[in-house]
This record gives structure tokens, sequence and C-alpha cells, in this order.
């Protein structure tokens, strides 16, 4: 569908769809790289990146803006929280900035959502937090991207497990229920990660850079009790600590700080130099386990929301 009302200037128009072509994929996809070559930062995060393929998926929609013909921006709206707004992602070309395109984009969102929206702003670049006053959105979370050496001379803890408690790598296709449920569990305060489903998993393990070595599952008598998922991101050369849990009953214990070490090793053992993993800036028990563990604060993603 083309809504001609959102062009706002001739040339301009935003077409929303549920599900894109692969050509249409393809050219999201370049422009989300030549941004972030741009800004340092990409703007459409690893979930709405694979979202942009396999077909329709509950709650996602993707808008294409084009100016002339040419892709000149892209948003994402996903609507699949039960309670909260619907979360949007969007960037434009860095070539075609400076044109009105991202005001016309967050208008677009912001009408798709019934005025009801939340907008990450990746890196808390000045003209995303720009755009985000225009729209007459207020901050209100703060992600934390913190990073820690893994050379010589950054000496790396000793993981220490709690009684009982022995770790082994995960085998796809065996341990998917049992992840999938424990993630669940551990992040049932966090909608984003406790939501994965088998889809999920799946799109996360037909990935280049899937690993099940570094995929660690803790388990106490026969029972998954905890997990730490690390993921290398090799054009960059950065480990990182891709998701850490422990479900409620084998949390206080210390296992989140061993199973964050065991990754941190194995990441290590493949000739990384640098870690790097991502914290809400109100979790202040997590920042100071990692804290513990020589992270420091990188850089910072913002998310906006409407105020109703």
């Amino acid at each position: 569908m083309t809504d001609a009302s959102a062009a706002l200037e001739p040339g301009r128009q935003i077409e929303t769809l549920d599900e894109l072509t692969g050509e249409q994929a393809d050219a999201v996809l370049d422009l989300v790289e030549d941004a972030a070559r741009t800004d340092g930062t990409t703007a459409v995060s690893e979930q709405g990146r694979l979202q942009l393929r396999g077909g329709p998926r509950a709650g996602i929609r993707h808008f294409l803006l084009t100016d002339g013909g040419r892709l000149a921006a892209y948003g994402q709206l996903e609507d699949t929280d039960p309670v909260e707004a619907p979360a949007a992602e969007l960037v434009v070309h860095p070539a075609l900035r400076g044109r009105g395109h991202g005001r016309a984009m967050g208008m677009a969102l912001l009408a798709a959502s019934g005025k009801r929206l939340r907008v990450w702003a990746h890196g808390g670049k000045s003209a995303a937090r720009h755009l985000a006053q225009v729209l007459g959105l207020t901050l209100f979370r703060e992600l934390r991207q913190l990073r820690r050496p893994l050379a010589e001379g950054a000496p790396l803890p000793e993981p220490v497990l709690p009684p009982g408690v022995t770790v082994r790598t995960f085998l796809p296709g065996t341990d998917d229920a049992a992840w999938l449920a424990a993630n669940a569990a551990a992040f049932a305060h966090h909608p984003e990660q406790g939501s994965l489903t088998q889809r999920d998993l799946d799109d996360r393990i037909a990935q280049p850079w899937f690993d099940a070595k570094g995929f660690f599952l803790a388990e106490r008598d026969g029972e998954l009790v905890g997990f730490h998922w690390t993921k290398v991101h090799e054009a960059e050369q950065l480990g990182e600590v891709y998701v850490v849990g422990v479900l409620p009953g084998a949390q206080g214990g210390g296992l989140g700080k061993a199973l964050t070490a065991i990754g941190l090793q194995h990441l290590a053992a493949q000739g990384l130099p640098t870690a790097m993993l991502y914290v809400d800036a109100d979790n202040p028990a997590a920042l100071a386990v990692y804290g513990g563990l020589g992270f420091t604060t990188h850089e910072v993603d913002l998310m906006y929301r409407t105020e109703s």
C-alpha cells in the first residue's frame, strides 16, 4: 500500500508493507550498511534486520520511503508487546539527509501506531535526539554498550561455578525447546528477549556467525539453570556477550558471573582483542557485575516514546 498523503512534497512516497521481496530486503540492507559506515553504528538492530526476510511476521510492518523512485529511508514497526506501545526503528540514507525524510518517516510511524510509539535512537546521535524532540517524544530508556579488552594485560577472572552445576555447549535441534523455556523464564521481565520463539532461534542459528561451541548451558541435576550465548563480529573483530541468563531459582549464587567468565575465556581463545555487551542503564546489579569484570561504557542507545 502506498500512502500518498504522507509524501509531503513532490516525488516522496511512503509504502507500507507486511513483507518485503528479496530485492526490497537487499535494498534496505544496503541502505542500513551505508548509514552505518557514516554513523559508526547500525540504526536497525539485529532483530530488525532478521525480520527483513522470511515472509510476513505477526505484528511487523515495513515502511519504504522513496524520493524520485530511489529508496531514501526505511522504518520498521513492531507491534508484538501486549502491554507496551509499538516499537520502531528508522534510518535515512546519509546522502539524502536534510530533506525532511526522517520527519516524514517518523510521522508515518506515529500515525500507523495510533500515536502510541517507542523509537530507538541507536548510538544516541544528535540528529536522532532532535528528531525525537520534533516528533514530541520523550526519553525513557538508555541501553549501554560496554566493552573490555581481552588481550594480554587484561586478565580474565577464573569461573567459579556453584555446587552441583556443570556446563556444556548447546546442541541445535536437541536443546531448542529447553533453552527457549529457560530464556522465557530468565527474561520474564524483559519482553524483547524473553519472547523469542523457535522461528527467532532458527533465524539466528542460520546466520554465518552462529557457533554452538560458543553457546554454553549450565545444568544442575539435568535441568537447565543458566546459559551464556556468545557471538563473534568478524568484521569488527569483536566478541559479544550476546545473552547471559540465569533462571530465578538459581540466581544469587554467582552463576551469572561464572558463565560470563566462561564465555569471555572462549572469546579470548579466538584471538579477539575486545569483548562487548549491552545492558540497561537502570540495572545497577548487572552494571556492578560487569564493572567488576572490567567493562566500561563505550556508547549508548536511547529509546524515546510518546507520553500517552
